[in-house]
């Protein structure tokens, strides 16, 4: 007799020696016979509830009291933004205590005792589980997969190595991890500002009042950029080194930086916006406002360049400029803090200089 026609008796045989243990006794907990146990355990649950509360209260107010550039030390890390390390923290708190608190108050005071729900047999007739097996045999034989196991190992690491096309493009296609380009650009000291894209220096003598320039560090604009740098260099030079030049009125400036760095009112600002990156290029000479004509983000230049509409959250960096000896404009140092899209962690130490006031 073939084996798949005994599997009726073996699972009655299983059946008749493996009875159903049914559920273990109900062992009560401290808190189901103890009333002072349970009101104990009732007040750890609130205190812990409570604790994610007032971790929460501590986060609104962290966020708005504390000054987001503050920074400090901790033992065996370094330094680091304060304000995130505390809004990290109040945060996790929160969360711990809900979680604990859950945790405790089912474990302790929910009721745990086993309920179990009546239900009918499932179980097929003997009929069919006899053809089910019998079909299941005879594939499993036809296969030879229960000769031939070359056959199944060479199709288990076929089917295994089929995932690698879909995975790898994905992981290789994020590209090299961000370098500098986070934080620098081509601008050093004593570059001239080229306009873009003729490659002409420019005169303080020249500028008009209301003129306005795009600008290029020297060196990085038109042919020559591809030609001395390459093709992939000149156009990450573009994306990040690009400036708007504009002369104001000195009488309308506000900022007193703002005057320090630029020259007899001729002001330099970065054009890549401080929402996601677009070139900021419109200038309204009447209101004196720099437009982004991505997201409508408007910065006031008499203000230095700080937002007064839309989602952009940073002022543009100013790029510090000054003359040569030959009345050209020339850039005094580089940019003193990251251009273009903030990010959560946009200071390194070196690149902000000091306060030379």
């Amino acid at each position: 007799m073939s084996t798949h026609d005994n599997t009726p008796a073996l699972v009655d045989d299983a059946q008749d020696r493996f009875a159903n243990p049914g559920l273990p006794p109900h062992v009560p907990r401290r808190a189901d016979v103890d009333e002072s146990a349970a009101n104990r355990a009732s007040v750890q649950v609130v205190a812990l509830f409570t604790l994610s509360a007032l971790a929460s209260i501590a986060f609104l107010v962290a966020y708005f009291v504390i000054d987001p550039e503050l920074r400090g030390s901790i033992i065996g890390i370094g330094e680091v933004n304060l304000f995130h390390v505390v809004l990290g923290l109040t945060m996790g708190v929160s969360l711990l205590g809900i979680g604990l608190g859950a945790v405790h108050w089912a474990k302790t005071l929910m009721p745990d005792e086993e309920m179990v729900e009546q239900r009918h047999s499932l179980r097929s007739s003997d009929e069919d589980r006899q053809e089910v097996a019998r079909q299941l045999s005879y594939g499993w034989r036809g296969s030879q997969l229960n000769r031939r196991t070359a056959i199944l190992g060479s199709a288990g690491g076929a089917l295994g190595l089929f995932a690698l096309p879909l995975v790898v493009p994905v992981v290789a296609g994020l590209g090299p991890r961000p370098r500098d380009e986070l934080y620098t650009t081509n601008w050093e000291p004593g570059l001239r500002l080229m306009i873009d894209p003729s490659g002409a220096p420019i005169r303080a003598a020249d500028v008009t009042q209301g003129s306005v320039f795009h600008v290029m560090p020297e060196g990085w604009v038109g042919d020559e950029a591809f030609e001395v740098h390459g093709a992939e260099e000149a156009m990450a030079s573009k994306s990040k080194d690009q400036v708007i030049l504009v002369k104001l009125d000195p009488s309308i400036i506000n900022s007193q930086k703002q005057r320090d760095w630029g020259y007899e009112g001729i002001v330099a600002y970065s054009k890549v916006c401080t929402h996601v990156g677009c070139p900021v290029a419109l200038y309204e000479q009447q209101t004196h406002h720099l437009l982004c004509p991505c997201h409508q983000s408007t910065f006031d230049m008499t203000e230095d360049c700080k937002v007064i509409f839309g989602p952009a959250k940073r002022p543009l960096p100013q790029l510090p400029i000054s003359v040569d000896d030959e009345g050209y404009l020339v850039a005094i140092d580089g940019f003193r803090e990251p251009i273009g899209p903030s990010f959560f962690e946009r200071e390194r130490p070196g690149l902000l200089m000091e306060d030379e006031s």
